[in-house]
């Protein structure tokens, strides 16, 4: 705690100006910017006009340039222009920190476009509405008789400009001696646009909301240190605005999945998070113990087999959005929680999800980004269907040039192979994991998909359906982008004595050592006995699906609060 800070606060508790209970916000910054600031699109330009002033970024340069009448565009350079200077530049319109924007810009000899007819077409003339807004004070300058700064919330951030002879000397006095950097704010006024044409609250009153105990970070543009970033989301979201940018669209994601499945005739439904059995997945569970009921539960691993039972129930399309639990590694791709929608449906085989798969990816890209194209790690994906489809064992044999019937039937040889491409403590490895782990190793990092894996070995898949062509497999495929797993569905299982029989396989895996091995879940067995219809279900994974979006590469970034090692 800042002891400067803490000082001002008493001086406010004893003026009873600490903490207000409320105040009335008329609009949010990101509604007000949306209404009077048309977004350019990436409209290429040419401007010319007079360097103003040069700034120096991590990566160029930021570039003031004013026209003869004294209108003013930003512009961001590789090189360095000399203040005083005129130059006519090209770039493409864009917005920065909600200021219009020339990007990537160099010195161009082609015919200019007037500064002033960019900033009418795209700045629009607020012609003093009267607002009411909250936010963040994240910038203070005094001018003499003025004071301008930049108020921030989660949409947005917008200049204000607070005038000794508008609010008054008194309370000029007031903010001058008691706001700082990092407060909660809340400011009535009007909106107006400066010369340079930056959208402006002229402040007529302010209440200061919450006072900033501790000073805010050193960079608004950013925090680095990544233990900060994960440890107080907090500082991260008030400094970041990409982490910001992450999480709006994280939650519109969500929201674009549930309309879609909605719309398609899907209910959302509740499970149990504590279960009485760890099924439905191999993983293995975290355990607790309940007082009253004097038995161990599991936080689940998945909500299929319960989803399922409703099929079984009559509900012949249901979904669940929510989180599940893995005691597990912890890296790049794996949170301990994490959030998945797994839906189901009566009627369908797996063969159906794949084109609903399609569709329900083509509605989130198109709904939220615009396109079925987009860049992740600098390399283009391509969400336009049909994905390409492979063959679980046609990938294996074109990496190790060894056909199905090795895999399945040479325990030693797939054991020896394990070793020879660095599979960890293979010896002590069940057959279904040194599949699996080789596949893991040998092929997913290179399927940058979209694409479809199909028909996966029956050892792999204790809930899925023999395949109807090949008994050894199942009627099963994953759904991979960028080498990493997205969705995974199948035909469903539904004859209870082959389902029974799985899991007995599945007991004898984890008395080999799996600890991952699905449990017996008998009451699931009873309800496949009154008859499940034909039915195929999918889980995907939002967190990963975010993490595709918004172009980063840990979990840790697409999770507001990610598990860490105790500081």
């Amino acid at each position: 705690m800042d002891s400067t800070r803490f000082e001002k606060l008493q001086k406010l508790r004893r003026r009873h100006l600490a903490y207000p209970y409320r105040f009335e916000v008329s609009h949010q910054i990101g509604e007000i910017r949306s209404r009077y600031e048309i977004e350019p699109g990436g409209r290429e330009v040419c401007v010319r006009g007079i360097v103003k002033r040069v700034s120096k970024l991590e990566e160029g340069y930021m570039v003031r340039l004013s026209s003869p009448s004294g209108v003013e565009i930003v512009a961001l350079c590789d090189e360095e222009l000399k203040a005083g200077e005129e130059h006519t530049l090209k770039g493409k319109l864009g917005r920065h920190e909600g200021k219009l924007c020339l990007f990537s810009a160099v010195p161009s000899e082609e015919e200019a476009y007037p500064i002033e007819s960019l900033k009418a077409e795209y700045d629009l003339d607020p012609c003093f509405e009267e607002v009411s807004m909250a936010g963040r004070l994240i910038t203070l300058r005094s001018m003499g008789k003025a004071l301008f700064g930049h108020l921030q919330d989660a949409t947005g951030r917008v200049q204000v400009y607070i005038k000794r002879d508008v609010v008054g000397e008194e309370a000029f006095k007031d903010f001058e001696e008691l706001v700082d950097t990092g407060d909660l704010l809340g400011v009535n006024g009007r909106l107006f646009r400066t010369n340079t044409g930056e959208l402006t609250v002229e402040v007529k009153s302010f209440s200061l909301l919450a006072k900033s105990l501790h000073p805010m970070p050193e960079k608004w543009h950013g925090i680095k240190d990544v233990e900060v970033r994960y440890r107080q989301r907090y500082l991260d979201l008030i400094a970041n605005e990409t982490a910001r940018r992450i999480f709006l669209l994280r939650s519109r994601v969500v929201q674009a999945v549930r309309d879609f499945l909605n719309r398609e005739g899907f209910l959302e439904v509740e499970t149990p998070i504590l279960q009485h059995v760890a099924s439905g997945a191999n993983a293995k569970p975290f355990i607790t113990y309940h007082n009253y009921l004097e038995q161990n539960l599991y936080l689940r691993i998945a909500p299929e087999l319960y989803l399922k039972r409703l099929v079984v129930g009559g509900f012949n399309k249901v979904y669940e959005l929510g989180k599940n639990f893995r005691n597990e590694g912890v890296d790049t791709t794996h949170n301990p929680e994490f959030t998945m929608v797994e839906f189901y449906a009566a009627y369908w085989d797996y063969q159906d999800l794949i084109d609903f798969t399609e569709r329900l990816i083509s509605h989130v890209l198109l709904s939220l980004m615009g396109s079925l194209k987009l860049t992740h790690k600098g390399r283009e994906l391509d969400f336009t269907p049909p994905y390409k489809r492979y063959g679980y064992f046609e990938l294996l044999e074109k990496k190790t040039g060894k056909g199905k019937d090795f895999f399945l039937k040479d325990l030693q040889g797939l054991r020896a192979l394990a070793r020879d491409v660095g599979v960890p403590k293979a010896e002590t490895l069940t057959h279904a994991k040194l599949i699996d782990k080789v596949f893991d190793l040998l092929v997913e990092e290179e399927l940058w998909g979209p694409c479809f894996v199909m028909d996966f070995p029956k050892l792999l898949s204790p809930l899925a359906k023999s395949h109807r062509q090949d008994p050894e497999l199942v009627e099963r495929f994953e759904l991979f982008v960028a080498g990493k797993e997205l969705a995974n569905a199948y035909t469903e299982l539904n004859d209870p004595v082959e389902q029974k029989e799985r899991f007995l396989e599945q007991l004898r895996e984890k008395e080999m050592g799996d600890e991952e091995a699905m449990q017996m879940d008998e009451d699931f067995i009873n309800a496949l006995e009154y008859g499940m219809p034909p039915t195929a279900g999918e889980g995907i994974g939002i967190d990963r699906l975010v993490m595709v979006l918004a172009d980063v590469d840990s979990i840790r970034e697409v999770i507001l609060f990610p598990a860490l090692r105790r500081s």
